[in-house]
């Protein structure tokens, strides 16, 4: 019998929408999976709010927060375009920090890496952030190894990713690290990502419509 994970993503007003919904779509296509079955994809929540609001305008229903008693597999940290109140909040600091004594992967997406650094569960370990944020990454936390030319970086119990749709990228990866490359295949395939095509195909799809 499969292991049931379950997967929690912070999300907050202000959070990029792909780094919150690519994960959750990752993880939920997989759940509906026989090798994956009744996994759990919980959206927490900072404050104690039945909702957030995504930077894009979205509306997203949390399901928990970080004032619940929760025990996660996989705890990933989406980013925003101003960081500066979640680094000054120190009860989601301190839910970072218990869930790196138990979960089995910690991550973020884009300025989550922030978050992380913040609460020193990155020291010593290779991580990116989002790309043109390394540089700051490095000064504001210079005991991360920060890593400038890969969209996602693994190092030991940390996964860590640039931001947009490589949301999606390293949410895969995730997935493979947990059940195996086939089912993370599988999930790819689902999702047809392989047709998205290069910016050249959109562009000439584009220049030829009617």
């Amino acid at each position: 019998m499969s292991k049931i994970y379950t997967i929690g993503i912070i999300a907050f007003d202000g959070v990029l929408t792909a780094e919150v919904v690519g994960p959750a779509e990752v993880f939920g296509i997989a759940s509906k999976r026989d090798w994956f079955r009744d996994a759990k994809v919980l959206l927490i929540g900072i404050d104690d709010r039945p909702m957030i609001v995504t930077e894009e305008g979205l509306q997203l229903a949390v399901n928990a927060t970080i004032a619940d008693d929760l025990s996660l597999d996989v705890l990933l940290v989406p980013g925003g375009n101003d960081m500066s109140p979640l680094l000054e909040n120190e009860r989601l600091n301190d839910f970072i920090q218990k869930q790196e004594e138990s979960a089995q992967w910690l991550g973020s997406v884009c300025a989550g890496a922030f978050l992380l650094g913040n609460a020193g569960v990155l020291d010593g370990k290779q991580a990116t952030t989002w790309f043109g944020g390394e540089t700051s990454l490095q000064t504001q936390f210079p005991a991360i190894q920060v890593v400038h030319d890969q969209p996602v970086v693994l190092d030991n119990r940390r996964i860590t990713a640039n931001g947009g749709l490589v949301s999606y990228r390293v949410a895969l990866v995730l997935l493979g690290q947990l059940s195996g490359a086939e089912h993370a295949k599988e999930v790819y395939e689902s999702l047809g990502m392989d047709r998205l095509g290069s910016w050249m195909e959109i562009e000439a799809t584009i220049a030829n419509s009617r």
